[in-house]
């Protein structure tokens, strides 16, 4: 039997069965893990998981409220959302604040220095990104900059 893990409240929890995800909200745009996986990915991605997913019953809604749709506010997993980082990256772009903001202490240092180094040219590619961050689905999102080991993602 398959033992997973779940990313909960920025929390990793687990190891648990495919059925106890359930009470940890398991949506299809949760990010889980299991032994002998390469890397986190959606739930959706894992068939056994969405088979646990489809059998709640229609009348009962997702333990979060908000979670079971692609929208601009919402914040999927992680509690970030997509929106909040693109308009970061847009407006305030060459302070790194979209790093700081995903938790990524070192890529916001890193954007600081490169927008020192380029006399703020950096913000053309820091616009680009947020414009990018805002039309990718959440998900996307949370995998390649929250849920990243990528000190420094940009695209």
């Amino acid at each position: 039997m398959t033992e997973y893990y779940i990313v909960y409240n920025g929390q990793q929890v687990g190891p648990m069965s495919k059925e106890a995800l359930v009470n940890y909200g398991l949506n299809p745009n949760s990010q889980v893990w299991a032994q002998g996986m390469p890397a986190w990915v959606p739930a959706y991605t894992i068939p056994e998981l969405m088979e646990v997913i489809n059998t709640r019953p229609l009348n009962t809604p997702p333990p979060h409220p908000g979670t079971g749709f692609d929208t601009l506010s919402d914040t999927g997993t992680s509690g970030k959302s997509r929106l909040a980082a693109g308009l970061f990256a847009i407006i305030l772009g060459t302070l790194g604040i979209q790093y700081f903001y995903c938790g990524k202490t070192a890529g916001g240092i890193i954007c600081i220095l490169l927008s020192l180094v380029t006399c703020g040219f950096w913000g053309i590619i820091t616009l680009i990104q947020g414009i990018l961050m805002i039309v990718m689905s959440q998900q996307e999102f949370e995998q390649k900059y929250v849920y990243s080991s990528s000190t420094f993602p940009i695209f």
